[in-house]
Formats: C-alpha cells, structure tokens, sequence
C-alpha cells in the first residue's frame, strides 16, 4: 500500500518527535520540514527532506503532500491549520488545538468544505492506564460516579519559559491549562464527558517575570453526566514534575492512577472486579531540563495512517479537539472575571 506523505510545520522540540516518528514508521514518508530558524546541520542531513521557511513555498513545491502536522506556537494553530486546509491537505494539529473555540469551528467548518480529516494531538488516550478506565467507564463496572479528582503539579521554571521565547506570553501560548494540561482536560471529557457549574481560585506564586498567567489554580464543577469534580494544577513544583494522577470515587469502588505522568495504577478496588495485567507505559517525553507526558506521538501517527487507509478511525476527533478548548474558554472566563494576575491577595 503507498504510503502515507507527511510534512511538519514548526521543528521545535514537539515537531522534532513528530518528524521521528513519521521517519521510523515504515507506512510513512517525511517529505518537508517548515520552521523559521535556519535548517539543521545534522538531524536530516541523511534524509531526503526538504527544509523551508515558508509554508506556502512548501505546499506548492510538494503538492503530493498528504498530511501537515501543525507543532508551532498555539496562537498560530489556526492560521497554520487553514493554510494546510485551502491546500486540500489533512492536518494532525498539537494541543490545542486552538485557542479559542470560535477558531476551532473556523477549521472545522473548513475541513468539511475540503473534505479533509483534522486529527488533534491528545496521547494521553493511548497509555494503558488510560485505555484501561475507559474500559472501566464505558462498562460501567464503577457504577455511578460520585467525585473525580485530576492533579497537575508540574516543574516549569526558567529553563523552560525562555525570554526570547513563545512561551508564557498569552498571545501565543494562551496559558497554563492551554500548553501544560490540556491533555489531561481530554482525558477527563473523554471518560465523564462535559462540565458545568465552574468555580476556582488561581494563584501566580513564582512566574511573575516569566508568564503572563496564572501558573496555579485548582477548579471546581459538577460533570453534566452526574457527579463532581476537581482540577488541581501548578507548574511551581521545584526541580522535576511531582504528579499527574486522578482519583475516582465511585458507587461501586474506587480507582486512582498516579505517577509523574499519570502511568501507575495506584489504587483498584472494584466489587467483584480482578484487574487485569496491563501492558508497560511508555517512558515520558524528555526535552533535557524537563519533561512532559507519555511519549505516544507514535501511535498518533500509526492512527493517522490507519485512518486514512480506512483500516481506523480517528482517535480524537475534531470535535473533541473543539471541545477541550470550550472548557479551557470557560474556566478561564471565570478566572478573568473573578481574579486578577499578581494580586497577593483576593477576597
């Protein structure tokens, strides 16, 4: 079967995995690289790859191009997704998928024009632990949910919000729960579905001279599927990530799964339930000073691939995308209404 041809728009550390993994799978052929900075002396010199900085130069000299990844700065996600749409390409877009939901509807409603599939990053759904809950949800083995309880507490300190960088400031970054924690906001829509009823506190401890936003906060909701909910997150932990767990307590037992990046199962206890064995979690991303989540971009390209050769579909689709923007959109709206960034104190 012909393979399928990729393109990366933005070779920053995101979009450096994201030309890995097209190279190393063997459905799959990287045929350009677009970033403003200067190409690479080394990484590609031993791949026919070509490297530009523009996009529009590339789309024109390599119009057999399938699919754009879009791994640039958030607050470009949409002009980048709906350069690569006017060209008729599919796109795999990197969270988030925008940063606001009115340009998400923006790209779907071009995506449907052009006939193209819009496939959004979230790798969190791929970790066993994940998958496993899912399971355990969709088969209603904990019976009711009572009250669900996410925990974020990242290291980002001045290693990784770089002054001459995009990130930290608002209009290309969008803010904490934008670049930081938006997988996990998915993970959560994706197993108890929407919220409403949204309160919270937001704090700025020690990235004053360093973000534009808040770097703290915990939220509050009720889920409109029934029960309640908890979003706690920080990015002020010292040193190295501390946690990304969640907590589950149920009808019928309770159920957390914890670790640096939400790869241990912690706690099961299930009324007649045994659990199963579960394949090993893949090793979190490392960019050197720090890390991120699950390094599972590969299986985000495999359900690429598989999608467009009809053999899947996609595992987060547009409208999940567009969704866990919508509940970013609305929990920052309460924020900026009721706090106010670098005040010590609010009543």
């Amino acid at each position: 079967m012909q393979k399928i041809k990729f393109a990366v728009v933005g070779y920053g550390h995101i979009g450096k995995k994201h030309a890995e993994v097209i190279l190393d799978n063997p459905q799959a052929e990287l045929l350009a690289i677009c970033d403003i900075n200067e190409a690479p002396n080394s990484e590609l010199e031993n791949e026919k790859v070509g490297y530009f900085n523009s996009m529009e130069k590339m789309l024109v000299a390599f119009p057999e191009i399938d699919v754009v990844n879009i791994c640039t700065p958030n607050g470009l996600h949409a002009t980048h997704s709906l350069l690569a749409l006017e060209h008729k390409k599919h796109l795999v877009c990197e969270k988030p998928m925008c940063l606001s939901k009115a340009d998400c509807d923006t790209v779907i409603k071009k995506s449907i024009e052009v006939s193209r599939h819009v496939f959004c990053v979230m790798q969190n759904r791929y970790s066993p632990p994940s998958q496993w809950l899912k399971t355990l949800v969709e088969e209603k083995r904990l019976g009711e949910i009572f009250f669900v309880q996410i925990n974020c507490f990242w290291n980002r300190d001045e290693r990784y919000y770089n002054k001459k960088g995009w990130k930290g400031k608002q209009a290309m970054d969008g803010g904490t729960l934008f670049t930081q924690f938006s997988h996990f906001i998915d993970i959560m829509y994706w197993l108890f579905g929407d919220i409403d009823d949204i309160q919270g506190v937001f704090k700025d401890f020690n990235h004053q001279n360093s973000t534009d936003f808040e770097d703290s906060g915990f939220v509050n909701f009720k889920f409109i599927s029934g029960g309640i909910g908890l979003f706690n997150y920080s990015t002020s932990v010292a040193e190295k990530n501390l946690e990304s767990s969640i907590t589950i307590v149920a009808e019928k037992g309770s159920v957390k799964i914890g670790g640096q990046y939400m790869n241990e199962v912690q706690i099961c206890e299930i009324d007649n339930y045994k659990m199963p064995q579960l394949a090993p979690s893949n090793p979190a991303n490392n960019y050197g000073s720090y890390t991120g989540s699950a390094a599972n971009h590969q299986l985000v390209i495999q359900n690429v691939i598989d999608t467009l050769q009809n053999k899947s579909v996609a595992t987060t689709n547009v409208s999940e995308g567009r969704k866990v923007v919508e509940i970013i959109e609305k929990i920052y709206a309460f924020k900026n209404k009721n706090f106010k960034k670098n005040v010590p104190e609010i009543n």
